[in-house]
């Protein structure tokens, strides 16, 4: 079944969208005491855990924004994170791509429902021919068996040779008729981009996003990742401590499923331009076009920390989109080898929410489930 094709939480999503434009102006004097309450919250969960270090941002359309570092880049003799402190964001890195993507196709620079072999001949001798649309790929839905060739992306292959032998694999459904999550696969958005514009994915990126909206410490790869010293250096956890891990550029080889890195103030600054207020960077359009609910996704129903809130779930174009306690929320997360990052949008509610964390752990999920039902009770107690 293709879900695109039913669209309640399409237009739902672009009533909010239409709401969250037209903000009050008045403030909301309890706000301050909240962001900062959580934040001491995560702080003492950090400590507790001896997690080297993180980063918290919060904005709010009636309030400043609320930025929180925590800790230090390396676990020993590592300088403390700030707010422009870079951190890899991992598959948090789909969001750009879809915003981006949802970007170029409201401007009539890309078609999402163009065949992927129309940008990439090559797919016409596979068995998709021209039935891979790009909207596809970006959406998880594009038949192939889940994390299609993620192992070679750890390997020494090139991504050039990793998708010479993805153009191989047999899909396991039609396009669009099962959810199989794809580093590689979701990555030809790049080639899509080259072919239909003339200008990279670097260059969109930092063209479209990073320089109108002055994410000055945001970038792509791995060079602008080390280009200075302050950055968060990835940790694995031992047997009884934690311990600093070399920074891998494999997934850096996928740019757009995992190749962004951004500090606590350029997360701000994304998480207020998903929220209408940046419209001549991300239009009304292009933010109703990413969040549209293209593919079902069940299984996010029964995650352990969220099967008693979430009634919904479905993948957009690089956005995660769910009914959670029957408020709608745009959302993804990111792990890389010593990393872990959280990404939450509340359109209806005015509020977006970002986590970032330079080790591996499953604390994360708490922490972030911790905000949501925070924010769900402290606003329908105002109402």
């Amino acid at each position: 079944m293709k879900y695109f094709n039913s669209l309640p939480f399409y237009f739902f999503a672009l009533c909010i969208l239409g709401t969250h434009l037209q903000a009050s102006a008045s403030t909301d004097p309890d706000w301050e005491a909240f962001v900062k309450n959580y934040g001491r919250y995560v702080e003492k969960k950090l400590k507790v855990k001896k997690i080297p270090g993180g980063a918290l941002s919060i904005v709010n359309a009636q309030a400043r924004d609320y930025i929180h570092t925590m800790g230090h880049t390396k676990v020993r003799s590592g300088q403390k994170i700030n707010p422009h402190t870079r951190f890899r964001l991992a598959s948090v890195s789909k969001t750009f791509a879809g915003s981006l993507a949802a970007k170029l196709a409201n401007e009539e620079q890309l078609n999402l429902y163009f065949p992927v072999s129309h940008y990439i001949p090559e797919f016409k001798q596979t068995d998709y021919k021209d039935d891979l649309k790009v909207f596809h790929i970006l959406s998880h839905s594009s038949g192939l068996v889940p994390n299609a060739y993620d192992n070679l992306i750890e390997s020494r292959m090139g991504y050039s040779d990793i998708v010479e032998k993805l153009l191989s694999v047999k899909p396991i459904c039609e396009p669009g008729d099962c959810y199989g999550y794809q580093n590689v696969m979701f990555s030809l958005i790049d080639d899509v981009i080259l072919k239909s514009t003339n200008k990279t994915y670097t260059q969109w990126l930092n063209d479209a996003f990073f320089i109108p909206l002055k994410m000055n410490d945001a970038s792509l790869g791995y060079d602008a990742m080390v280009q200075d010293s302050n950055y968060a250096h990835p940790h694995v956890r031992g047997k009884k401590r934690w311990y600093n891990a070399r920074l891998k550029k494999n997934y850096y080889k996928v740019a757009p499923a995992a190749g962004v890195n951004a500090s606590a103030s350029d997360m701000a600054i994304w998480l207020n331009a998903q929220l209408g207020r940046y419209p001549s960077v991300l239009s009304l359009d292009a933010l109703a076009t990413q969040t549209r609910p293209y593919t079902h996704t069940k299984k996010e129903r029964y995650r352990r920390v969220w099967r008693e809130h979430m009634n919904e779930a479905y993948y957009g174009l690089g956005w995660r989109v769910y009914d959670y306690d029957d408020e709608t929320l745009y959302y993804h997360s990111g792990w890389v080898q010593g990393y872990r990052s959280d990404l939450v949008v509340f359109p209806h509610l005015n509020v977006g929410f970002s986590l970032i964390l330079n080790a591996e752990t499953g604390l994360i999920n708490e922490l972030t489930t911790e905000f949501i039902n925070r924010l769900l009770a402290y606003k329908r107690e105002k109402q």
